[in-house]
């Protein structure tokens, strides 16, 4: 998957909810947070598909 699709998920999610996707770069990793929610993104332009799914549950996006 896209880094770039996977962050338009979790900003989609954050919309549904109705709370702010907080994006703060870190090392290698960008730290993103939904609420209480926290979770971090690798910085690659493709991301593992396991990896993204994995993500995409610790944030509790439906897909």
């Amino acid at each position: 998957m896209k880094r770039r699709e996977l962050l338009k998920a979790l900003r989609a999610e954050a919309q549904r909810v109705g709370l702010r996707l907080e994006i703060r770069e870190g090392g290698s990793h960008t730290k993103v947070s939904i609420g209480e929610r926290s979770s971090v993104v690798p910085r690659h332009s493709e991301i593992n598909e396991m990896t993204a799914l994995a993500i995409l549950k610790q944030m509790g996006v439906r897909r």
